[in-house]
């Protein structure tokens, strides 16, 4: 087995993926979640529940992705300073346009109280139980809680014995089946409803990098399965096995198929245009509605805001901003270097 890492940094299946996930919540939210939300408004005749999946799908990407950040960072501090950058400048314009269009839009269902927009701020509502600006965020306390976790066993005993930790991961999952009225907070942090799907996405990565071989990473797939099986619907178990075969095809160099320019284009704007598409999509549905526009029209118009506003994010937001925090955190480091290789020359 080669210990050789691919020379390919990024793989544009990825974002294609990540681009069909987007489109799938947002026809999921506009459709199922709208109708569940306001049965009074009109809505589009058809229901999408297959779009819930949707997260499932990120959790493992995220399993996979979380390796291109550790592998070239050096410090916790640079862990923490790269997902803020990632993360929080898109999230803090997504959430003050979203509160400013429900404001102007009077739309008091989806507004929260002034406590828990405080909370917002932080990204660490859910933590507090408190509800967040929009309700799509919820994942967000999920992905926090997942790189505290790989944090601590980046950290705890390194990468190169991680499939058996990983194994104690999904032991732990089973304790919970088994203790219900284990502490909210305690499954939260260790991610344990959803611990299977990201451990999909680490044995792939670790496949594709070259660092195990699939013979290796079988059983602790079959645990990871297993872990679905016992403790999950037959549904989100059909879920668990696609993931694990489209993981495996992807790495196999199978997926090319989905790596067209408007997936992959999606793929790249999907986390701004997942923060913003839920409640103001809402509110250009419910406005069109008392309005008397046809629900299609209103579908496909809340779908283009959200596209609209979503671009505007990531390219305006997203991407300048985690650009400038990443090149000050770097001279920031140069100079830090720099004054203690200064004092370790006069010592």
């Amino acid at each position: 087995m080669s210990e050789a890492i691919p020379s390919r940094s990024r793989l544009t299946e990825l974002d294609a993926l990540r681009g069909i996930g987007a489109l799938c919540v947002l026809i999921f939210h506009y459709s199922t979640r709208f109708h569940e939300l306001f049965p009074q408004a009109a809505h589009v005749p058809f229901s999408f529940p297959g779009g819930n999946y949707r997260v499932l799908l990120f959790f493992t990407i995220s399993g996979f992705a979380i390796f291109f950040t550790l592998d070239r960072i050096g410090s916790i501090r640079d862990f923490a300073v790269n997902r803020f950058a990632r993360l929080y400048p898109a999230y803090l314009a997504a959430m003050l346009l979203t509160l400013s269009i429900e404001y102007l839009a009077s739309a008091t269902q989806l507004l929260i109280g002034p406590e828990a927009i405080l909370a917002n701020f932080t990204m660490l509502q859910g933590f507090a139980f408190l509800p967040e600006v929009d309700g799509a965020y919820w994942t967000l306390t999920v992905e926090i809680a997942f790189y505290a976790c790989m944090i601590a066993l980046w950290k705890g005993i390194g990468l190169k014995r991680l499939e058996p930790v990983l194994a104690l991961w999904l032991a732990v999952r089973w304790l919970y089946a088994l203790w219900p009225d284990m502490p909210e907070r305690i499954v939260m942090l260790l991610v344990l409803r959803y611990v299977p799907f990201f451990v999909i996405g680490m044995l792939t990565y670790r496949v594709w990098s070259g660092q195990r071989s699939w013979k290796q990473q079988c059983p602790y797939a079959a645990l990871a399965l297993l872990s679905v099986v016992t403790m999950e619907s037959w549904d989100v178990a059909v879920m668990a096995y696609i993931l694990l075969a489209g993981f495996a095809a992807l790495i196999a160099g199978r997926l090319h198929v989905i790596a067209v320019r408007p997936l992959i284009w999606m793929g790249g704007i999907s986390y701004s245009f997942y923060l913003i598409h839920q409640h103001v999509g809402f509110v250009v549905m419910l406005r069109m509605a008392d309005a008397g526009w046809s629900p299609w029209v209103a579908f496909v118009a809340a779908f283009l805001v959200a596209l609209i506003l979503g671009t505007a994010i990531n390219r305006l937001v997203e991407r300048p901003a985690g650009e400038a925090i990443l090149n000050w955190w770097k001279r920031h480091r140069i100079k830090r270097d720099a004054r203690a290789a200064m004092v370790a020359s006069q010592a």
